[in-house]
């Protein structure tokens, strides 16, 4: 990884997210003739806007354009920005090529400093689980860096390291199919795959694409290494040519039942954490107390109140079908669901059984009505409000004592919200005026 040069190379980053600002910071740190595209670069942040003009950082504002990537040797998109969107606008160079596009956790990682990565991806889960490995190394004294799709970029620490920081004993990385569909050489000592279902099939082509870029994680691995699937999984070593040793998941298991974790998934989650982590040591006393100690991930099945008998559930991270299939099996008393957002596809003809024996009623708001409404209207209640205001009062009417309200959209935020983030604070803001007496 040392001989992984940047100074004078010309990049392109795309984005002024997160991601995008660290992969900024360190190109030009490295040495690299770097350039910043940014759709609207008012809305950045104006400490940034400044570092890039005190740095001679140049900005190209507006829709991508060919002309921006002239002469550029590398592309680092932002986890949004698709590779069959930015290929097409790639020039093509004498000999053919056109630059290499990489993603920024690639990039860190060919800066790292022999660290041993835990990566982490799966279509539901990987918060939670990224988590629990990280809480699980710290229960046994290691130092770990966590990140990647869980919100702090990879380049950050690689910075924080060039800077004088203490060098993590492990890094553990959550890394999504957006992340690892432009990874090339990511070697992580331990790989896991919790699941793989219909998701983001508004970015990638088909199914085959988004199974594609997720089993990237496992491209570089060889037999010194570990990779942990789901026993669902178990065609993909042979299809996808993997070298590394394969632990699959025990179906049903429930190694750490002293949790304050909601659901039989997360017991699955806490068994891959447990065999990623024994890898460094930990015992299972120590990933016992980490599993005692952990608090629930926001947005991911967290409990927010109990109002007249009635519990109130936030799971503005279920983004997708099957993220809604494991919300609904993590509970034993009926729910009044609340979903709607931008769909992403999914079988939702498929949800029926499940609807049946969990669901009382269902509360649709904003976008996808037309996706949700026919498929499901005959099996169970289902109504339709334009706000999640409306469809929180509405079913705070149609659950009984013992219920539970769950706000579980099934569908990306991009409808009504900026993100998923703000979607769950606005469910939580609603339910905490409820409890206070002021809706």
């Amino acid at each position: 990884m040392s001989a992984f040069h940047l100074s004078r190379r010309r990049v392109a980053v795309i984005g002024a997210g997160r991601s995008g600002r660290a992969a900024v910071r360190l190109l030009h740190e490295m040495g690299a003739e770097v350039r910043l595209l940014e759709k609207k670069p008012e809305q950045m942040p104006a400490e940034f806007s400044a570092w890039l003009s005190e740095n001679n950082v140049p900005v190209f504002g507006g829709e991508h354009a060919p002309e921006y990537f002239e002469g550029v040797e590398l592309v680092i998109p932002s986890p949004a920005a698709a590779k069959a969107v930015i290929e097409p606008l790639l020039p093509v160079r004498a000999d053919g090529s056109k630059a290499e596009i990489m993603a920024e956790t690639e990039l860190a990682w060919r800066l790292l400093e022999k660290e041993p990565v835990i990566g982490v991806t799966g279509t539901s889960g990987k918060t939670t689980t990224t988590s629990l490995v990280a809480a699980m190394l710290e229960a046994h004294g290691l130092r770990v860096f966590t990140g990647g799709n869980i919100g702090v970029p990879l380049s950050e620490y690689v910075l924080a390291r060039r800077r004088g920081e203490p060098k993590a004993d492990v890094v553990v990385l959550e890394l999504s199919s957006f992340q690892l569909q432009t990874c090339s050489t990511l070697h992580p000592r331990v790989g896991i795959l919790l699941n793989i279902s219909e998701n983001h099939l508004d970015f990638h082509k088909d199914m085959k694409e988004y199974t594609d870029a997720k089993m990237r994680l496992f491209a570089r691995q060889t037999e010194h290494d570990v990779a942990i699937l789901s026993p669902a999984l178990s065609r993909l070593p042979e299809e996808y040519g993997m070298k590394a040793r394969v632990v699959y998941l025990t179906p049903g298991a429930r190694p750490f039942p002293d949790t304050r974790l909601i659901g039989a998934h997360n017991q699955s989650n806490a068994e891959a954490a447990f065999l990623a982590a024994s890898l460094f040591d930990v015992t299972r006393d120590e990933a016992a107390r980490a599993m005692r100690e952990f608090a629930p991930i926001a947005h991911r099945l967290e409990h927010v109140a109990d109002i007249n008998g009635v519990q109130y559930v936030n799971d503005s991270k279920c983004t997708t079908i099957e993220a809604l299939k494991v919300a609904l099996q993590a509970f034993d008393r009926p729910v009044v669901l609340l979903a709607g957002g931008k769909f992403k596809g999914g079988d939702v003809e498929g949800m029926r059984p499940l609807l049946k024996e969990h669901v009382r009623a269902v509360a649709l708001y904003g976008a996808s009505r037309e996706h949700f409404e026919p498929a499901w209207k005959d099996v169970v209640p289902v109504t339709w409000d334009a706000s999640m205001d409306e469809a929180l009062a509405r079913a705070r009417t149609l659950a009984l004592p013992g219920d539970a309200v769950l706000l579980a959209p099934a569908t990306s935020s991009y409808d009504q919200y900026k993100n998923y983030i703000e979607r769950g604070n606005h469910f939580r803001d609603l339910v905490t005026a409820m409890q206070e007496g002021k809706a």
